[in-house]
């Protein structure tokens, strides 16, 4: 009989962060909002995924989400589970709301949304953490789950599974290290555009007193003011901390350019979002400028097809997929595969409502099964907005602590989501 989807519900939650500039950046300062997903099932276990947005315009990917419910309501999930490529074309390739992408923009959000419910239900149903339940698949069934069309010329089927038979070597001692230590993060609250300089010093001395050795700032106001920002926190970092720079797409790459020229001095590890989100070759022109710097995007990249062109043209040191920007675990696994096929480290973004929730399973999966080395390696860490999952991060010491939890961590409490509903919740009347 197996266990079959009665239904989807979606909610519209928002959180007033605009006010604090909690989440402030170069070009964003918004509301930080999900389109959140609970998919019901006759076995009384439910699945929950969100997409992430900031604010307005929150309703139009809730719309998109009920527009492809249809394909998930009424299918079991052995079905869903073994034809997984099937299934992701179902929802990513519709043959009507494709127009509206295709496999970008907000339809392709909220495929990731209800994909990742579905994944979640998974877990939950197994009872096991997501970053378990996806390291304990097979090659074959880890394989059977991507979507290679549109990406053979740069890794085939074939060649995700000799990377995956290779990383297989060492999982127990890796496993062990994680158990041990954690995963190692950085943080981005010391350093968000719209805070006073007094706050970012503040902030910095804390970040080092908990523990932190590798912090974000952003970049891309006016150029002296993130010079003197970029002073204070380097100031207040010790000998050997990373400082990382984040500048949201705001400059033209000459621009990007230019300004890196200016911040080098202060060390920079990486420059994220130098330039449109788009412009593959415009970032493999900078990454050739600024090294040793290395140019880390990935945040908006729509989907596995963008990454496989960063990739081949050398414009990415550091691949920094977002969990639900793309079209779920399906294609994200593309993309750490893509990733290992090209050795360039996965660093998943994660400022933004659940997203270090999420992933934190898929950089340990990433670690245990497909890049396996830590080099490189860190998981963006946020401090806002926890206390609203029933399964939030656990971070000590600067390193992310394994969910134990079955699923994949982004259930978000009744009363956070009564409170916060939009537009009729009691914090937005």
């Amino acid at each position: 009989m197996g266990v079959h989807i009665t239904g989807v519900t979606v909610h519209d939650v928002r959180f007033p962060t605009a006010a604090a500039g909690d989440g402030s950046d170069a070009i964003n300062k918004g509301d930080y909002s999900a389109t959140y997903v609970e998919v019901s099932t006759d076995a009384g276990v439910t699945g929950t995924g969100l997409t992430f947005t900031n604010g307005r315009g929150n309703e139009i990917t809730c719309a998109a989400v009920e527009a492809l419910a249809h394909h998930v309501t009424g299918r079991s999930v052995e079905e869903i589970a073994a034809d997984q490529v099937g299934f992701w074309r179902s929802i990513t390739a519709d043959v009507q709301l494709r127009w509206l992408g295709p496999e970008k923009g907000v339809i392709h959000m909220a495929s990731g949304a209800l994909i990742n419910a579905v994944w979640d239900l998974r877990a939950r149903l197994a009872g096991k953490p997501m970053w378990r339940f996806l390291a304990e698949l097979t090659p074959a069934e880890i394989v059977a789950s991507v979507d290679f069309h549109h990406i053979t010329d740069a890794i085939t089927p074939g060649e995700a599974r000799e990377l995956l038979d290779k990383a297989s070597a060492g999982y127990d001692d890796r496993l062990a290290l994680l158990e041990k230590e954690g995963f190692p993060a950085y943080t981005t609250s010391v350093g968000w555009l719209g805070y006073p300089d007094d706050k970012v010093r503040e902030l910095t001395r804390q970040a080092v007193a908990d523990g932190w050795t590798a912090v974000k700032m952003k970049v891309g106001g006016p150029l002296e003011d993130d010079v003197r920002r970029a002073a204070i926190i380097r100031d207040e970092l010790p000998e050997g901390a990373l400082l990382m720079m984040d500048a949201n797409q705001v400059w033209d790459v000459d621009e990007a350019i230019a300004a890196m020229a200016r911040l080098k001095e202060f060390d920079p590890y990486w420059i994220e979002e130098p330039t449109h989100a788009d412009d593959v070759l415009g970032h493999a022109r900078i990454a050739r400028a600024v090294g040793p710097v290395r140019v880390a995007t990935g945040e908006v990249a729509a989907n596995r097809v963008i990454f496989k062109q960063l990739l081949q043209a050398e414009a990415i040191g550091v691949c920094q997929v977002d969990a639900c920007r793309v079209a779920g675990v399906n294609e994200v696994l593309a993309t750490l595969l893509l990733a290992a096929k090209f050795g360039v480290p996965v660093c998943p973004h994660a400022g933004g409502v659940g997203l270090c929730e999420y992933v934190q399973h898929l950089a340990i999966f990433d670690y245990l099964r497909i890049g396996g080395s830590l080099d490189g390696r860190m998981i963006e860490y946020v401090d806002h907005l926890h206390e609203h999952f029933t399964d939030p991060v656990t971070v000590v010491d600067g390193r992310y602590r394994l969910p134990t939890a079955p699923g994949y961590s982004v259930e978000m409490r009744p009363s956070s989501i009564s409170e916060f509903r939009f537009p009729d919740g009691p914090a937005w009347r």
